[in-house]
């Protein structure tokens, strides 16, 4: 079946040039072809477009009207491939990316306001969740993720390390002392972050490997850290969250890092991850490149 975009183009260009011979010169096809394509649209619209001599073309009153037709959809059609085309080499267009809220909130976020004024043209979208996002099926063009990244089809790229901590504020650990042990831990008010693979399991890992199991109890879980910090902050318990949650909240002595026996687990690092094409849009590859850019830098 011919494609009858390429019918179109021809029968705007015989009227343009003056013969089918000489649009299929233009287009770059025989005047046979010129000629297949022309009457493979008329036989399909079921009129005749164009009167044909050797000599002269002339227009019928419903060739004249899918002429307007075939400019108007052909201009629009090419608009839209210019436009698509001109997003890989220029960074223009929305841009939605997906990132954890609490790390969002406080390194993400802030970064906004000079991307934009760097790249104008970009309309950013900013998706904050801590759950597991699917990058295609939810039609995010990049996340950022913190922790390993499990085995996957999407691309990398790594912006900085994250390590943990567990905490609890002076009150909490006046009332009910200091662990020393993570073995420790069992006997205390540990609230857990649900979406970790380490905590939802009514048990902490520690050591490098994340080898050694510690059952722990509390009265308090979340999704979030940051409510997890503000109980923390209250007294309420003893958390086990990464340094961006609670570094300043350490800073300000408002928490306390136990110093146990057995190291925190390694939670692996933070990633820029997006769909493996190597035709990624500009917009994509210049908010990558920027924050590897921002994060290298501050590291």
């Amino acid at each position: 079946m011919l494609d009858r975009f390429t019918g179109m183009r021809v029968f705007v260009q015989a009227v343009a040039q003056g013969s089918l011979s000489a649009a299929g010169r233009f287009l770059d096809i025989s005047p046979a072809m010129a000629t297949k394509h022309v009457d493979a649209l008329e036989a399909r619209l079921g009129v005749k477009l164009m009167h044909r001599t050797t000599r002269q073309l002339t227009l019928t009153d419903s060739g004249s009207e899918y002429l307007e037709a075939c400019q108007r959809i052909l201009q629009e059609l090419d608009e839209a491939e210019a436009e698509v085309t001109a997003q890989r080499v220029e960074a223009v267009g929305r841009l939605r990316m997906n990132v954890p809220l609490s790390f969002g909130t406080r390194f993400i976020a802030p970064l906004l306001p000079a991307f934009s004024c760097r790249y104008p043209l970009v309309e950013i979208e900013l998706g904050l969740s801590d759950s597991q996002q699917d990058l295609i099926q939810e039609g995010w063009d990049l996340i950022v993720r913190v922790g390993h990244l499990t085995d996957s089809s999407l691309k990398s790229r790594r912006l900085g390390n994250c390590q943990t901590r567990v905490c609890a504020s002076p009150q909490y650990l006046e009332r009910h002392g200091t662990p020393r042990r993570v073995a420790d831990l069992s006997g205390h008010n540990c609230l857990s972050y649900t979406l970790s693979r380490q905590q939802n399991k009514g048990s902490w890992s520690f050591g490098r490997e994340g080898d050694i199991q510690v059952p722990v109890k509390g009265n308090l879980k979340a999704d979030n850290g940051d409510a997890l910090l503000a109980a923390a902050l209250e007294g309420q318990g003893v958390i086990y969250q990464p340094d961006f949650i609670v570094s300043d909240a350490l800073a300000r002595n408002e928490l306390v890092a136990l110093e146990l026996d057995h190291p925190p687990i390694d939670p692996g690092g933070v990633h820029v991850l997006f769909p493996p094409d190597r035709r990624l849009p500009a917009k994509v590859r210049a908010m990558i490149d920027y924050l590897v850019e921002v994060f290298s830098e501050s590291s």
